[in-house]
């Protein structure tokens, strides 16, 4: 390799690098149930804080705040996987690397094409309304 290739790629790396401590800094927050259940997750994929409204609490009906903690960690991390699009397809765009954001065909990774496979809703509580 040449040193021009070499210096960019250096510099790259350090972008990367840079990128990662940014995304890694951010805290989604995904609620659900009006905002009765609250999840914040780390960039990092680390759960940072789960917030329950005391009034959710039913000890007769476990499988709602279960969904509802469901919910709300999904739509956390749907968050978390747009910071990680965001910052690192800027800088991986056009490269084609394998597990990279901006794929197409792989869903969760900047791609949108299924395959035509049906999407099952993510938790109990989307299930029941898709099917009212």
């Amino acid at each position: 390799m040449n040193r021009d290739m070499m210096a960019k790629l250096s510099q790259m790396q350090e972008q990367l690098a840079k990128a990662q401590e940014e995304i890694e800094s951010r805290v989604a927050t995904g609620t659900a149930g009006g905002g009765a259940v609250s999840v914040e997750i780390t960039g990092g994929y680390k759960v940072k804080a789960v917030k329950i409204e005391p009034d959710v609490i039913d000890p007769d009906d476990l499988g709602m705040l279960e969904d509802l903690l469901i919910a709300a960690t999904n739509e956390a991390l749907q968050q978390v996987q747009g910071f990680h699009n965001d910052n690192l397809g800027a800088l991986t765009g056009g490269l084609g690397l394998p597990g990279m954001p901006g794929l197409p065909g792989l869903p969760g990774l900047g791609g949108g094409d299924t395959g035509g496979a049906p999407q099952m809703p993510a938790n109990r509580a989307a299930r029941r309304a898709a099917k009212k």
